[in-house]
Formats: C-alpha cells, structure tokens, sequence
C-alpha cells in the first residue's frame, strides 16, 4: 500500500495583511497626465499673454503643477533608492516606460516655469532632467538589444523615450542657451521622422491591439513639439509646416475617436493630455492664423487635460493604479 504525498503547506494568510512600505510600488503610469497638465499651465501662460491678460492665473496654475510633479518625482525616488532595479522592471511594461520618461519631460516643463522666477534653479532642474532622460534612453537601448527580435516591435512610446529631449529647448532659451535649443531641434528631427516611418509600416501590417490604441496619440506630440521650438526658434515655416501635420493627424485621431477609444477609459489616456498642450501651446507661438485655434485648444484642454488627470491620479493612493499598469514594487 503506497502512501499519498502530503498536501502542499502554505503559509498561513498575514493578519493584518502586509501593506507595502510607502511609495514602494509608486506607478510611473501618474506622470503622462502630470505631463499634460505641466503643459496645460505653460500653454495657459502663453494664451493669456498673447489676449494682454494678467498672467497671474497662468502663474498659479503652474505653481500648483509643479508642486503635483516634484511630489511625484520625490515619490519615484524613494521607491528607487530602495531598489535600484525597478527601474528596468518599469522599463518592460509600457505604462511604465511611457511614466518614466514622462517624468524627465515633466522636469524640463517645471524647469521653464521655474526659471521665469529663478535661472540658476531652473538651469539645475534643466540639466538634471535631460541627465536623466539620458540614462533612462540608454538603458531602454540596454534592455531592448537584449530582447528577442519579435519583442522589439516599435510603437509610440519611443518617440517619449528618444525623442523627449526636445522638451528641453523652450527653457533652454530662455536661459540663453541657443545652442543647445538648435542641436536638439535638428538632430532630433531625423529621429522623429525614423519613428513614424516605422510606426507607419508596421500599422500597415497589423492593427494594435484595442487597449494599446490610445498610445497612437503619442505620434501627435513630435509634430507640435518641434514645431513649438521652431517657432520659438524663429523658423515660422518650419513651424508651419510641423503644425500642418500635426492638425492632419489630430484630424485623423478625431474621426477614429470611437476606434482608438475603443476599450474605454484607462491609465493610458494619459497620452492625450500632453500632445493636446504641446499642439496649443505651438500654434500659440506661431501667432497670426494659428492664434484662436490654439486658444480654442487652451479652452478645450482646460476641460480635457484635468479630467483625465484626475481619473488616473486618484487610483494611485489605494494601488489599484499599480496593479493595473504592473508597477515595479521596491
């Protein structure tokens, strides 16, 4: 008579539960909404300068999404110092690597709308968000070669990832580093187009998938991204050139609403919220025919921008935000 093997133990259930310690699985998935609205405050600004309003409001705005970003960045901090691999875990999820180079893009919008009041604060804030950005580019290309080729498959979040740096150039020359803002303007430009010719060939090919589907708005964010610096470099072809584009995609994004919207709200509608302050704020520098549509944008995004923002932000404090992007934990 053989004996059956005893029953697996397990470990009888914690009461009360473990709770994580504090900022342990911080979701990065809470800065492309924080993006959007550090962009909405820089638009608001512009808007109410080119109407010859008092900027104060404008001002408010941007101290309050500042604040909402540095406790944000503070957050992530702990989590990496308690362990520095979360980084690449984050890295493999696209929630997370779209939150993580949002949150350096985030830095170099709070270091424009810090340095109109203080340079030399803003100037650090600049360099350590593009320092930043860098390692996090180098070590997505680290962790990228090491995948299998059907696993490097392209998609929008590159452009955030390699493209990103050219956040920089608006506070960049208002500090007066007009060299910086050039170099990053034309050598980013051949990334972006490397990045769309690609994207376009593989959505050719295979339609993403319904939840990934809102990432397709990412696309939107280099065309009004360089055309914003354009104009603030004073190139007012290029700029409309780039903003021809990116009101041609916007369309596109627009009447296939209910398509790319398909699998309803989530942390990932995130990706509107920046491109639609990056857009306004463009065609409000570039003035002239461009001018009440980007206003109109400016209005629009006050509704928009807000209301996604709070939809994602409100699901990090229980970790429900967490769960649902598969955040790292510390």
């Amino acid at each position: 008579m053989t004996r059956e093997p005893r029953p697996k133990r397990y470990p009888p259930p914690e009461f009360p539960p473990r709770r994580p310690k504090l900022f342990a699985r911080m979701p990065p998935a809470v800065f492309p909404s924080i993006l959007g609205l550090l962009g909405l405050a820089s638009a608001l600004r512009i808007g109410l300068g080119r109407l010859g309003w008092d900027i104060g409001p404008g001002d408010l705005v941007a101290g309050l999404v500042v604040a909402l970003w540095a406790f944000a960045a503070v957050a992530y901090a702990v989590k990496l110092v308690r362990r520095p691999g979360v980084v690449r875990e984050d890295l493999r999820v696209l929630p997370g690597r779209s939150g993580l180079a949002t949150l350096t893009m985030g830095g170099m919008v709070a270091a424009g709308l810090v340095g109109v009041y203080s340079a030399p604060v803003g100037a650090v804030l600049l360099i350590a968000a593009l320092v930043g950005h860098l390692v996090l580019a180098v070590l997505l290309v680290r962790l990228l070669a090491g995948l299998p080729p059907e696993a490097r498959t392209v998609n929008p979040t590159l452009h955030l990832s390699f493209v990103g740096f050219i956040v920089a150039a608006g506070p960049a020359l208002a500090l007066g580093w007009e060299i910086l803002a050039e170099v990053l303007f034309w050598a980013l430009i051949p990334v972006v187009v490397v990045i769309w010719g690609l994207s376009l060939r593989q959505f050719a090919g295979a339609l993403p998938p319904a939840p990934l589907r809102p990432l397709l708005a990412i696309h939107l964010a280099p065309a009004a991204l360089l055309a914003l610096v354009a104009g603030l470099l004073g190139k007012p072809v290029l700029a409309s050139l780039f903003l021809g584009l990116g009101t041609v995609y916007a369309i596109l994004l627009l009447a296939g609403w209910r398509w790319v919207a398909e699998s309803g709200p989530s942390p990932l509608w995130g990706a509107f919220t920046f491109p639609l302050a990056a857009m306004a704020s463009a065609m409000l520098v570039a003035g002239g025919a461009w001018l009440w549509p980007g206003l109109a944008l400016v209005a629009v995004g006050l509704g928009v921008i807000p209301a996604i923002a709070w939809w994602v932000l409100k699901r990090w404090p229980g970790g429900k935000l967490a769960s649902v992007t598969n955040a790292a934990e510390a």
